[in-house]
């Protein structure tokens, strides 16, 4: 998982988080997508054919396989509580791992350990 301290401090220099409210969805699986995540506070449930298969805590990311190549949504994205979320689009997040080379990283990281854990729950 990235490290929450590092995560949170790079998502909290994006302007404009997005306030979602619980059980509101965020994205559908299957659905295109511009942007990943970053939970500043609360927390996102994220599913597949309905089944919830992980729970994101503030300090952690999702949605980034838009920004690395997949075309549509792997999962569902839907608060569990109240959320604060801040986002990346393809710009932001080239600007982030340019600027801070072990963000990528630790986004890569955190993407590839998600799909594992996916790909043995499906």
């Amino acid at each position: 998982m990235l490290d929450p301290v590092q995560t949170i401090t790079i998502f909290q220099k994006q302007p404009d988080p997005k306030i979602f409210t619980a059980n509101q969805v965020i994205f559908d699986q299957g659905q295109t997508g511009d942007y990943m995540y970053g939970v500043l506070d609360g927390k996102v449930d994220l599913s597949v054919n309905g089944k919830v298969v992980e729970i994101i805590q503030p300090g952690d990311v999702f949605g980034t396989g838009v920004l690395v190549g997949i075309k549509n949504r792997t999962y569902t994205a839907t608060a569990q509580t109240d959320c604060k979320l801040a986002f990346l689009d393809e710009h932001r997040f080239l600007f982030a791992v340019q600027e801070t080379p072990m963000f990528a990283l630790l986004v890569i990281r955190s993407y590839s350990e998600r799909l594992s854990r996916l790909n043995h729950q499906v």
